[in-house]
């Protein structure tokens, strides 16, 4: 096999003129020089060098071209890798449930590329779970996640989280709806209302009826999706009102408007999430930070 090593020792010896300069230059002694010659012309079988004049062969010239293109090539994988180290260019594979993907990854990608556009991100929609097992499966770099101030869930064995905000449920109500003008709205006077259901909007349905303490949070119309703009033109339509995340809302909807909850409200807290590693890969934290500044302009803290 071909030693980098021996066509480095080649190259410094044509390109000097002597043994004796290129001893010098590389830090070897001039007999070093000869015996690393002598081995490349074993490794080849041919001879690479006349010696007086030092110049070389047919066969070093092959030799020389090919030392060219391996320096060309190891300094073209140095820059790729202070890239990588910095920052500056890589992969990522990121992961974000629903109302997250539509609103603050889009506008964190566009940070991201703005300054790092060597850096290539593929995104997933995945629930927290989901994005959970794909961390720990190797399938996911960075997920954006979710868990409510109620319920806390555990930070997941072998994961880190880092809070980006807090997103409270508020509820969508049509622009019509006489309690729309309302800066905030008494969860006492939403019970009899007809509900639009779905299974993310039910869970919160559920929670906030046990808030309240209320028996009187009924679903009175499902729809089987979790699509919030679907939830939302129901809502626009008069067909019910519904709770939702406020980032659900990052994308307005002509007729609707978003009550806040007079009562402590339901919070949904959002996390980046990534493998507990000892060092977290640059463009992984790149993107993280993007994330962050995103939902600075997306949702209040």
């Amino acid at each position: 096999m071909m030693d980098p090593r021996l066509l480095a020792t080649l190259d410094a010896v044509v390109r000097l003129g002597s043994f004796a300069a290129a001893a010098d230059e590389l830090g070897y002694t001039q007999s070093a020089v000869s015996q690393q010659i002598a081995d490349l012309e074993r490794r080849v079988g041919l001879r690479v060098l006349d010696r007086r004049p030092v110049r070389p062969t047919a066969a070093g010239k092959v030799l020389l071209r090919v030392a060219g293109e391996v320096r060309a090539a190891m300094s073209r994988a140095a820059a790729e890798l202070t890239a990588l180290d910095d920052g500056r260019a890589g992969s990522v594979r990121l992961s974000a449930f629903v109302s997250a993907a539509n609103s603050i990854v889009p506008a964190a990608l566009g940070m991201l590329r703005a300054t790092h556009p060597g850096v290539d991100v593929s995104l997933t929609q995945l629930e927290t779970a989901d994005s959970y097992d794909g961390l720990l499966r190797g399938d996911v770099d960075l997920a954006v996640t979710f868990d409510y101030d109620r319920f806390p869930q555990p930070e997941p064995a072998g994961l880190h989280r880092t809070r980006l905000c807090r997103d409270p449920v508020v509820v969508a109500l049509p622009a019509t709806h006489p309690l729309a003008d309302r800066k905030s709205v008494r969860l006492a006077d939403l019970a009899d209302e007809s509900w639009i259901g779905t299974p993310v909007t039910d869970a919160h349905l559920g929670l906030l009826a046990e808030l309240a303490r209320s028996p009187g949070f009924k679903q009175r119309l499902a729809f089987d999706g979790d699509d919030f703009r679907t939830v939302l033109s129901l809502v626009a339509h008069g067909l019910g009102i519904a709770p939702l995340p406020t980032l659900a809302l990052a994308d307005t909807v002509d007729g609707v408007v978003a009550v806040p909850i007079a009562e402590k409200p339901l919070v949904r807290f959002l996390y980046t999430c990534r493998l507990a590693t000892a060092r977290t890969p640059s463009i992984v934290t790149r993107v993280e930070e993007c994330l962050a500044a995103a939902t600075k302009d997306v949702i209040a803290y």
